[in-house]
């Protein structure tokens, strides 16, 4: 919203009165001589962003957010999010989470006292579990010492700058609500994702742009791994909230442009007019979505500008090129969208998530698998080592990871090429880095057989507790009352922020 609007909602409550919100329109338009669709059209127009002292331009406006009621007792790590979003499940068997014994277990029977009776799907629940070893060489990186596979090269590279949780778990097998659980917190769609409850806690430090924005990879090849629009949808709040999707086409956001012989000019009596309607039935109705519709549209102008010169890479570098790979070229290519969320890191959108579908091997590991390893990543080594020359790593929270893991038994014929592995929620690993993550250490352990927690697990709400924390929110007061009931990110099981990874 702009100043002349006010979210109601601000606080999670009903708003002004009637009389106030009309004693505000009076004294406006009669100190200024103008009409509140003047005043409106004046918030249309474009705004040059200024450079605060801190940081890359931005037109520094935080407004809409609960955060004096949600505000830690300390200053937060990070000023934004970027979400690396694995879709299908990565198999932490191949890329991260090295288990040389398996080996000797190659095509024997998973024991019982390590599957305990576990949930298999019904793609595999059929089958004997016989044991698959990696198909991927690992070596200890850097430093650290992380063990990091020989299909990730670039992540090797910067393996000192990642904190890896090997020990993540999940109660969902299957994607859909995995996913969602991942991202919303509960495997219901309906919820608020992340990206909106940051937008929703923090509001937003450039009012050009909005606070959360999504970009999917366009892969060469067809893709049957679904996304779904709930995945970064604002659920209950406020609709202003909602991640935006730039699509990898013309018009990056749909709607955004002038339709076909309408001059900028009468484009601008037109929203101004349509603001006052709108501000009018607000007053008659208070109904906060209306508030929010006014909002989106001003947004949306100033958008015109913004957009276009976000989405030109005509004036980077050969240099970046290089470094996030010769896909970086193709428009809409994950490489390209990496680029895409350190401009947007540098324009101050708060929440920015990335998608890269079709991690769900379930046949063909070796040569799946390594296609989505040269997909993202020297890409995601190259946003890394980016943000960390521009300054921006530090104050950036940086996460990679998938809804769930895959399975130490071959699906299929466990020893022919074709084999793959299902589905496993049990454990499975991410890493995060930036943002006051504790660089070069790696959290939690699995089994022998990478099939069960060893120790120090992390649920989907303590990773959700710890995104927060690192915001500067405390998760337990980021709250909104619907229905009589109050609602959270990380629900009402108990989350913890996971301080071992915190610098």
């Amino acid at each position: 919203m702009s100043d002349l609007f006010p979210d109601p909602l601000a606080a999670g409550q009903g708003g002004e009165s009637a009389a106030t919100r009309l004693a505000r329109r009076v004294f406006l338009t009669r100190a200024t001589g103008m009409s509140l669709g003047g005043l409106a059209l004046g918030e249309l127009l474009p705004s040059r962003p200024v450079r605060g002292a801190d940081g890359p331009p931005s037109n520094r406006v935080l407004e809409n957010s609960v955060l004096d009621t949600v505000r830690q007792q300390f200053a937060p790590t990070a000023r934004r999010v970027i979400f690396l979003t694995q879709s299908g499940g990565p198999s932490q068997l191949e890329l991260y989470d090295h288990k040389p014994g398996l080996a000797e277990w190659a095509g024997k029977e998973l024991p019982e006292s390590v599957r305990q009776g576990q949930r298999l799907t019904t793609m595999t629940a059929s089958q004997k579990q016989l044991i698959l070893p990696a198909r991927a060489e690992f070596r200890p990186c850097g430093d650290s010492g992380a063990t990091v596979s020989d299909w990730l090269p670039h992540t090797q590279r910067v393996a000192d700058d990642l904190c890896f949780i090997k020990s993540m778990f999940t109660d969902q097998i299957n994607h859909a609500p995995a996913m969602t659980r991942f991202l919303t917190g509960n495997q219901i769609p309906g919820r608020p994702s992340a990206g909106a409850w940051a937008s929703y806690g923090l509001g937003s430090e450039n009012r050009d742009l909005p606070d959360y924005l999504v970009l999917i990879s366009k892969m060469q090849r067809p893709s049957d791994q679904p996304l779904y629009d709930h995945y970064w949808g604002s659920g209950f709040l406020p609709s202003r909230h909602q991640g935006v999707k730039l699509r990898n086409a013309r018009d990056p956001v749909l709607y955004l442009r002038d339709p076909e012989g309408v001059p900028r000019e009468l484009r601008q009596q037109m929203l101004a007019g349509l603001g006052e309607l709108n501000t009018l039935r607000h007053e008659q109705t208070g109904d906060p979505e209306i508030l929010t519709r006014i909002r989106q549209y001003e947004l949306a102008f100033r958008m015109q500008t913004s957009i276009p010169e976000l989405m030109d890479l005509r004036e980077e570098s050969e240099a970046t090129f290089r470094l996030y790979g010769p896909d970086s070229r193709r428009p809409g290519s994950y490489a390209a969208n990496c680029i895409l969320a350190r401009r947007l890191a540098e324009r101050g959108v708060r929440f920015i998530q990335l998608f890269h579908p079709d991690w769900d091997h379930h046949k063909h590991l070796a040569s799946w698998c390594t296609a989505r390893c040269r997909d993202t990543d020297q890409a995601s080594a190259g946003l890394i080592t980016d943000l960390k020359q521009r300054g921006l790593l530090d104050d950036t929270l940086v996460i990679w990871g998938g809804e769930f893991g895959r399975g130490v038994a071959g699906q299929g014929q466990w020893d022919a090429p074709e084999a793959g592995r299902d589905h496993h929620p049990r454990c499975y690993t991410i890493w995060l880095a930036g943002g006051g993550i504790r660089a070069g250490y790696t959290h939690g352990a699995t089994d022998d057989f990478s099939y069960n927690v060893a120790h120090d697990g992390v649920a989907v709400r303590d990773l959700h507790a710890t995104l927060l924390h690192c915001l500067g929110i405390d998760h337990t007061r980021l709250g909104y009352r619907l229905q009589g009931l109050d609602f959270r990110l990380t629900g009402v099981e108990e989350a913890r922020v996971v301080r071992e990874v915190l610098g």
